[in-house]
């Protein structure tokens, strides 16, 4: 089968690989739907400390069950599924203090889906792999990944009806965020970003303000709509050390920053520490999610509650990788479907 390989940061290649067999409590997937997210750029990049290289590519998609490992219930061969690419083993220190997403097991993550099959192991296939419903797309289903990291962020904070949130970055995962801040109930959804086809895009879909920060200053804007006072939630989904620090001036006095956007390790930040003592703001790292993020996440996607299609702004077949990655890199693309079969 053909499967796109991540060789090194900056090198990617189609690759004629070894079909994948099911072994005991795991499924083989056809892949229809695969997207792009921003840890693959970022992987492309520079490299992550989540993927080993070399290592088959991409993680988000949905496809059908063609073949199934002793043991597996619930799926059989053409079944219509839908999966992330992770699930905790429940027995490191981490699973059982309940931290299920900062779970240590070497084999946590499942890397591979830009190719046409991919295997699933038994865990997720036990935990994190749904039927797919026949009125979602495939395309829709492969945003179960990424919108689960973003329903696990906004767990740990308490949104009220009268908050404003304010959202940096419009790319993916800001433009999810708008979507369950808005099913959540916030009052007012500010997004702040740089392009304005995504702006666009974040007024569509629920954001009540949107500024350009290429034009515009963010600090005069938010403080402006928000009466002088800051934004009760701010999700920072740019992983940029400067908006990083940015973030702490446009939360209002006790309120939450979810720094979301990953920055490269052993960055340093610098915050204002009488803002976040007298000021009682509380910074809030993520990472990742938990079995009951993805299930709300499914939820959200199967109700109709929140309808992505209009984040996929592309779709290719596994022989345009390389155009793919350069329209990444360029930067004026959502999420992008790589198509591997024929539908």
């Amino acid at each position: 089968m053909k499967a796109t390989i991540l060789l090194e940061p900056g090198k990617i290649e189609l690759q004629e690989v070894e079909m994948p067999r099911a072994g005991p409590g795991e499924v083989i997937v056809r892949i229809r739907s695969a997207l792009t997210c921003g840890t693959d750029l970022k992987a492309y990049r520079r490299g992550h400390p989540k993927i080993p290289m070399p290592t088959r590519f991409g993680h988000e998609f949905s496809g059908d069950v063609w073949e199934v490992g002793e043991g597996v219930e619930g799926f059989r061969v053409g079944d219509q599924v839908m999966c992330v690419n992770s699930a905790p083993c429940g027995e490191c220190d981490e699973c059982r203090r309940g931290l299920e997403n900062l779970c240590t097991a070497s084999d946590m993550f499942s890397w591979g889906a830009f190719a046409e099959f991919m295997k699933v192991p038994a865990r997720i296939v036990k935990h994190n792999m749904f039927k797919k419903p026949p009125g979602l797309s495939y395309s829709e289903a492969a945003m179960l990944e990424p919108l689960a990291c973003v329903v696990y962020g906004l767990e740990q904070v308490r949104l009220k009806k009268e908050d404003t949130v304010l959202v940096i970055g419009a790319g993916p995962i800001g433009l999810l965020h708008v979507m369950v801040t808005r099913v959540l109930g916030a009052g007012k959804i500010i997004v702040s970003g740089r392009r304005s086809k995504r702006l666009k895009i974040a007024r569509l879909i629920g954001a009540d303000v949107v500024i350009d920060a290429a034009k515009e200053d963010v600090y005069g804007r938010v403080m402006a709509e928000t009466g002088g006072v800051g934004a009760s939630l701010v999700v920072e989904c740019t992983g940029q050390l400067k908006v990083w620090e940015e973030s702490t001036r446009l939360v209002a006095r006790g309120g939450t920053v979810i720094l979301f956007g990953g920055l490269p390790k052993g960055t340093t930040a610098t915050f204002d520490t009488s803002r976040l003592h007298y000021d009682q703001i509380t910074l809030k790292g993520v990472f990742h999610f938990t079995r009951s993020a993805v299930r709300c996440a499914y939820d959200l996607l199967a109700s109709g509650r929140v309808r992505v299609k209009d984040l996929i702004t592309g779709s290719y077949t596994l022989d345009d990788m390389k155009k793919v990655i350069d329209q990444l890199l360029d930067g004026n693309c959502i999420k992008i479907e790589i198509v591997p079969t024929a539908r």
